[in-house]
């Protein structure tokens, strides 16, 4: 079994994050980092491997020379190789051209089962797993808690503030995990130094067969056109109380329609 797992680098959460003049990320401006919720993509894509002794793990991520750190942080929590597609023609593409690239990858590496996260943490759409299900024709399952795979069947539980739903699909698939879907395992030394033998392929527009006009800002179907700094926190309002502190609490809370 083939499974695939989408990574992207993202700029680190706690770091200062922006745009570029152009109005796409500013990926100089923070630490670049494995995306958080790429983590559990990762985790899943190993535990599906480890429950498959015939299964092998490709790791997929689009992005500059700085996605290569995403890449050997996966390797190092386990998996066979990846593939790193790297092409200054991809700068500015957006998500529905992404999903082209990505689609496009994907066939070519060959897979029975993808697994990515629910959405980046830069730019949080979630809407390319979808997307890149709709390209290659499968079926997509979404917001995972939970995957297992037998009898060419994926299994998902989907929690949903309502109820939790059990999917089903056949393979091959798409699946999109969350947050809740398990503990991370941490990469051991051991990991972090054979991560930096395994198989690392480059591939670029031409090795995908990709019009370069289909991508980057001239193949783009958005757009960012402005963009405003957040207003800076203010001081909250202090209460002494006399006294009337109950009720001066909660005309504050009534003003504010909390409640």
């Amino acid at each position: 079994m083939k499974i695939v797992a989408l990574i992207k680098s993202t700029p680190e959460l706690t770091g200062e994050r922006g745009f570029a003049a152009d109005f796409t990320v500013d990926r100089d401006a923070a630490p670049a980092r494995i995306s958080e919720l790429d983590e559990y993509a990762a985790e899943q894509a190993l535990r599906l491997a480890e429950a498959h002794g015939d299964a092998q793990v490709t790791y997929l991520t689009m992005g500059p020379d700085s996605a290569l750190d995403a890449v050997r942080k996966a390797l190092s929590m386990g998996g066979d190789g990846a593939v790193h597609v790297l092409d200054d023609g991809l700068h500015a593409t957006d998500a529905v051209a992404t999903s082209l690239v990505l689609a496009r990858a994907i066939e070519k590496a060959a897979f029975d089962v993808i697994v990515c996260g629910m959405a980046s943490t830069d730019a949080g759409m979630g809407v390319v797993p979808a997307m890149v299900a709709e390209r290659l024709g499968i079926a997509q399952l979404s917001y995972a808690s939970s995957v297992t795979i037998a009898d060419g069947t994926v299994t998902v539980q989907r929690d949903t503030d309502a109820a939790s739903e059990t999917v089903e699909a056949l393979l091959p698939a798409l699946v999109s995990v969350t947050d809740q879907s398990g503990e991370v395992r941490y990469p051991s030394f051991k990991g972090i130094m054979a991560a930096k033998k395994k198989p690392v392929e480059v591939w670029g527009l031409r090795d995908l067969e990709l019009d370069p006009a289909s991508v980057g800002a001239q193949g783009a179907t958005t757009a960012v056109t402005s963009a405003v700094a957040r207003p800076p926190r203010t001081a909250g309002e202090m209460v002494k109380d006399d006294g009337d502190g109950g009720v001066r609490l909660a005309e504050f809370l009534s003003a504010q329609r909390f409640i």
